[in-house]
């Protein structure tokens, strides 16, 4: 049996990549060969110059960022709030705080290790999309990742130090090679690329595609 692999860059903060997440799980499973897929996740950030420490309401953020009003942007949140709902997911956009995602990227290297990095990015994405988690403080990033089964002497001492920061600058650099400048961005048997949160049955299309041609390692 071969291994369908679909490597996934996304950020923890950004709402387009849990609606994408879960239109990838629903053409997963309409997937004949759904047993045979393998998920990598990796790292991108979509603000890496916020400054660390730095939090903010997310409102505010995307105002300054794009010069719109705060009623704009509460405008434009309500739009894609509604189109999470779809997917079965409930955002409050309104509690999500701005931050640097480095260590929560980190973290989710390190769950990876542990064989938990799908479990640790949803845990991620829901944290600061849904409940107003502010994902970069530690005590919240150690208590996250014991949730799905992170040790937390591990995520601790992860925190202290600069582990799989490395990892997580390879990860950013191997999205640029593939031209990625947002996410989502996925790619599967690393040669069929898919931008953005696209339909499931598009997903599903190309399942079958990458499924059926010679995998490019």
């Amino acid at each position: 049996m071969s291994t369908l692999r679909i490597d996934i860059w996304s950020d923890v903060v950004c709402p387009w990549c849990y609606i994408g997440k879960r239109r990838l799980e629903t053409a997963l499973d309409r997937f004949e060969h759904a047993d045979e897929v393998e998920l990598h996740w990796h790292s991108f950030q979509l603000d890496p110059s916020h400054p660390k420490s730095d939090r903010r309401p997310v409102f505010e953020t995307l105002a300054k960022k794009t010069g719109a009003s705060i009623a704009q942007v509460q405008a434009m949140s309500r739009q894609v709030s509604e189109l999470a709902v779809a997917e079965g997911l409930t955002y409050d956009l309104k509690r999500a705080v701005s931050v640097n995602t480095i260590d929560a990227h980190r973290l989710s290297h390190l769950a990876a290790a542990h064989g938990l990095g799908n479990q640790m990015h949803e845990r991620l994405l829901r944290a600061h999309l849904s409940e107003g988690e502010i994902v970069d403080d530690p005590d919240t990033l150690i208590r996250l990742g014991a949730e799905v089964g992170v040790p937390e002497a591990e995520t601790r001492r992860m925190l202290d130090g600069d582990a799989y920061a490395e990892a997580v600058q390879a990860d950013f650099l191997e999205a640029r090679r593939y031209g990625a400048t947002g996410v989502p961005f996925f790619v599967l048997n690393r040669a069929y690329g898919l931008s953005g949160a696209q339909p499931a049955k598009t997903f599903l299309s190309a399942l079958r595609t990458a499924r059926a041609a010679p995998a490019t390692r």
